[in-house]
């Protein structure tokens, strides 16, 4: 624990928006409010580059009323940016630092995030410039290390389980067959999420793919020909991550095109409908090869960015994201250097959480992946477990109905 320092804070959002992203930065500049040596509250517009560019916009100006509106809102008002430091963007970012009597920096994101405040803590001390460094998670892949889930998962995986229930209802009229791709590069709880909607064993999803697990185009095959046997269609869940057991991204196994990354080396996956394209193709030449379906009628969908960016907040979702941002200010008010401001279940009956600040290293870079408890035998489903976990973080979810089907007309 260090002593507290007077200065200027910067709030700069990086990476995808989620539903719930204001909120948290929202959160922080409640907390700076009331944070004596924090003498200016600034937004740097569109990340980290809008530090270098000396972009700013005073957060202290802005009226309650309008920073109530825009926790409400979805996507980023900041705006964003995927660059990654270097060495060039740290000296630049310092100077701007020091000209401006920056002492304190929070930036809300995932794992690049965290990685690119790592980056720009070690050159602050090597240059013993004192700052104050701050990690607010975020992301709605929900991988983040040292964190019980992240602000933005909740939000998403209410839209996935609805959008997914809706699907359900869809697909059950006509039949057929029906993929959604959801995003999740390394971690599948986005994926998983399409279950929580399921009201009976016989709603889809009826399979779920996820990262976690080797994806064997044969054994995928025989999984939907079972499924489509029985119920005469099939409504299937896949991550965009999905990778055979040699860990090549499915994607590239069906595609014959160049794949595009970006500047942290993050191959794109979602960009089009290519995996869910490839994927239907697959099935129709299986199904209809085999002869269990004469035309398969089949559909395949690549979710993107409206998962994150619904504008349908989990009251839980939000709720924690103003909460967590008001803790990360309150830890800088308290005389700690950096870190990495996360959320910890202590208990699930009833749903309890807890904040903590976690080494800006334990999370930067790292992935956290599904956990095997979470996963069905099979590897493509889910479990109870899961249900159990994620189910709170959604909030409640409106009934949907069913008609009586025993109840037919005699005459």
């Amino acid at each position: 624990m260090a002593s507290t320092i007077q200065g200027n804070a910067v709030i700069f959002t990086q990476g995808g928006p989620t539903a719930v992203i204001n909120a948290t930065w929202v959160g922080v500049v409640q907390g700076l409010i009331l944070c004596k040596d924090v003498t200016g509250i600034w937004g740097a517009i569109n990340g980290i580059d809008g530090i270098m560019n000396e972009n700013f916009i005073d957060l202290k100006e802005q009226t309650a009323g309008t920073l109530q509106a825009i926790s409400y809102t979805p996507a980023t008002q900041l705006r964003s940016t995927r660059r990654k430091p270097g060495q060039e963007e740290n000296c630049r970012m310092l100077d701007v630092f020091q000209k401006h009597n920056i002492r304190y920096v929070f930036g809300i994101g995932g794992n690049d995030t965290s990685e690119s405040l790592d980056i720009i803590n070690d050159a602050a001390r090597d240059r013993e410039y004192e700052l104050r460094v701050f990690h607010v998670a975020k992301t709605v892949d929900n991988d983040l290390m040292e964190n019980d889930h992240t602000p933005g998962y909740g939000s998403a995986a209410r839209y996935v389980a609805n959008a997914f229930r809706g699907v359900n209802l869809d697909n059950q009229c006509f039949g057929g067959l029906y993929i959604g791709v959801c995003m999740g590069r390394h971690a599948g709880f986005l994926t998983a999420a399409s279950a929580l909607g399921r009201q009976s064993p016989e709603d889809g999803p009826h399979l779920i793919y996820l990262p976690e697990c080797p994806f064997n185009l044969e054994k995928f095959a025989k999984d939907v020909e079972e499924v489509y046997k029985r119920h005469n269609r099939c409504v299937i869940a896949v991550s965009e991550g999905i990778e055979d057991e040699n860990h090549t991204p499915i994607l590239q196994v069906l595609s014959t095109g160049r794949l595009e990354a970006d500047s942290h080396g993050n191959v794109q996956l979602s960009g089009t409908g290519a995996l869910a394209d490839g994927l239907v193709n697959h099935l129709r030449e299986h199904l209809e090869g085999k002869g269990i379906v004469k035309k398969l009628r089949a559909r395949g969908d690549t979710f993107g960015y409206v998962q994150r960016s619904f504008p349908d907040q989990s009251p839980v979702d939000r709720e924690e994201s103003i909460a967590l941002g008001t803790f990360a200010a309150e830890c800088s008010a308290s005389g700690n250097i950096d870190g990495s401001c996360a959320i910890v279940r202590v208990s699930d009956r009833p749903y309890k959480v807890e904040f903590k600040l976690a080494p800006l290293k334990n999370v930067a870079g790292k992935t956290r992946r599904m956990p095997a408890e979470f996963i069905a035998a099979g590897q493509n489903d889910v479990t109870d477990a899961f249900i159990e976990y994620a189910k709170p973080l959604i909030g409640e979810l409106t009934p949907l109905g069913a008609l009586d089907m025993s109840k037919k007309v005699t005459f």
